[in-house]
């Protein structure tokens, strides 16, 4: 297998000598810090546009293009949850825009831009599952969790992490993934007896699965190529996919309406679609599936077809209002439960 490093250099190789400058495009990019900046010194060096690049979570880059929309600075906002990107599509946030490479894509994808009106689109997808600590769980002698029932079993109680949906896109996916797999309210009854078992909520969406590695908790709810990722790292980390059926998150991309530099702002999304422009991911260590059926597929990225996932309505659950209300609805009943 290729070292990081290795994949970093042979990207930036095929990136030649660089290009003459072209204009300046404005990305808040919502993946790995890694991959956004491979993304950006590969563009930059190919194309002689200058990439001017800021990490945000996509609620923060959410927050920033509201606060920004009267005098937009951004231009597109690349990666995250699908959900923000449908909200700012529904708040008018973004623009209406076809790429002509929609056709190549995944049916998940194609559907991410129709739901929206075409204001975003698919670029990877991500199943939610969980990850697990292999030596601890051999030490206390307990079976890796393999359905969401098993998480409510007592050898779980305390040992189990997940975020706070409020300020996390993996923890709210797993709330809406909960309501559509079992109803609302027996939903809300599972998330209260799960509440024992779990020791913390975290601020981000991969924390948890980064103490699972580190041993500090034995399971973790995460997106499972978050999991992957440890993995390959050297930690002792597996995952599994819940039996009874599991959501994704479809990672999205979105042009923002009245961005400075629009004509910049549509040949990065160009590209970015591109077999070419959706390798950055993998080289990054990142196991999500892009979204163009062109690029060649890894096997250490979970296979959509080999797992259960539900028939997710993105639509619906994308919408600000629902996503409020289940948000509050959880602080009500289950975060402020005691222990």
């Amino acid at each position: 297998m290729a070292s990081k490093n290795t994949w970093a250099a042979a990207l930036l190789l095929l990136a030649g000598a660089g290009a003459q400058a072209q204009g300046q495009v404005n990305i808040i990019c919502s993946v790995q810090a890694e991959w956004c900046n491979l993304m950006a010194t590969v563009y930059s060096k190919t194309t002689g546009t200058k990439v001017n690049m800021t990490g945000k979570g996509s609620g923060e880059a959410l927050a920033q293009l509201n606060a920004e929309k009267a005098n937009p600075k951004t231009d597109i906002w690349f990666g995250g949850t699908g959900d923000p990107h449908l909200q700012a599509a529904e708040q008018g946030l973004t623009l209406e825009y076809k790429s002509d490479q929609l056709a190549q894509l995944y049916p998940w994808a194609q559907k991410q831009a129709a739901d929206s009106k075409y204001r975003t689109v698919g670029v990877y997808l991500g199943p939610l599952g969980f990850g697990f600590n292999k030596e601890l769980l051999a030490k206390k002698k307990v079976q890796p969790p393999a359905s969401w029932a098993d998480l409510l079993k007592p050898e779980f109680k305390g040992d189990v992490q997940m975020a706070n949906p409020a300020s996390s896109g993996t923890a709210y996916t797993m709330i809406a993934t909960l309501v559509q797999l079992m109803g609302e309210e027996k939903a809300f009854d599972y998330m209260k007896k799960l509440h024992p078992n779990i020791s913390t909520y975290t601020r981000s969406g991969t924390a948890p699965v980064k103490a699972a590695a580190r041993g500090e908790t034995a399971v973790s709810i995460s997106f499972v190529h978050d999991v992957t990722t440890e993995a390959v790292t050297g930690f002792p980390v597996g995952s599994a996919t819940p039996s009874e059926g599991t959501g994704a998150e479809v990672g999205s991309m979105s042009i923002v309406k009245g961005g400075p530099n629009p004509a910049e702002a549509k040949k990065f999304y160009e590209w970015a679609l591109t077999p070419g422009g959706q390798q950055f991911g993998l080289a990054a260590r990142q196991f999500q599936l892009p979204s163009n059926t062109k690029v060649p597929k890894d096997p250490r990225m979970t296979d959509p077809a080999k797992i259960k996932l539900i028939n997710y309505d993105y639509a619906k659950y994308g919408a600000s209002a629902e996503r409020r209300r289940l948000i509050a609805r959880w602080e009500k009943e289950v975060l402020n439960l005691g222990k």
